[in-house]
């Protein structure tokens, strides 16, 4: 699928600042593609597609969750944790991608997961260092991300989770999982 038709279908869906870190969620994921030997293209159109739910109401994406054999686990949570399993949806029931890879990557890159693919992994970390995030510590998971890619994924599921442990937020289940497989990760 080309960049200017995924472009297209997102761009009604988000507020102008979403569309502008999605473009640099894109330009982070080819260039981590490039840099780690991953597709290029798949990379592209799960970075374009992340957070093509984000703004949907979330009593909809809890519908489309109970309705559509999703994870019932998930209708507790907001769209934080909703918008990326509803991406995958969207994508794989209106545009009619088929890659698993590509759906598994929007899928999980807000929580993470045990056992990441290097795509997943890539689509989760352009999304927390794109050049439009600025938050202490970003210089830093930038840097990391340059020189490897499991230690920059390990960086940034310790900092998600530490920023949910210091502003008392839930975490959910999954990023819990993630943050031990990657803190046990022999680098």
């Amino acid at each position: 699928m080309e960049r200017e038709h995924l472009l297209d279908y997102i761009r009604p869906r988000m507020p102008e600042k979403r569309y502008i870190h999605t473009l640099g969620v894109m330009e982070t994921a080819i260039a981590l593609a490039n840099r780690y030997g991953e597709d290029v293209k798949k990379a592209e159109m799960a970075a374009i597609l992340h957070d093509v739910a984000k703004f949907e109401d979330e009593e909809g994406m809890r519908d489309i969750v109970r309705h559509n054999g999703l994870d019932g686990h998930l209708i507790p949570w907001g769209a934080e944790i909703l918008h990326g399993p509803i991406a995958a949806y969207r994508a794989e029931h209106e545009l009619g991608i088929q890659d698993e890879d590509v759906l598994n990557a929007m899928r999980y890159h807000t929580t993470g997961r045990v056992n990441m693919s290097k795509l997943e992994q890539i689509i989760y970390i352009a999304d927390m260092i794109e050049p439009n995030r600025k938050f202490n510590g970003v210089e830093a998971l930038r840097e990391v991300a340059k020189e490897d890619l499991t230690r920059a994924m390990r960086a940034c599921i310790y900092h998600s989770v530490k920023f949910l442990v210091d502003t008392e937020q839930a975490i959910y289940p999954l990023s819990i999982e993630c943050y031990n497989h990657y803190l046990g990760e022999e680098l």
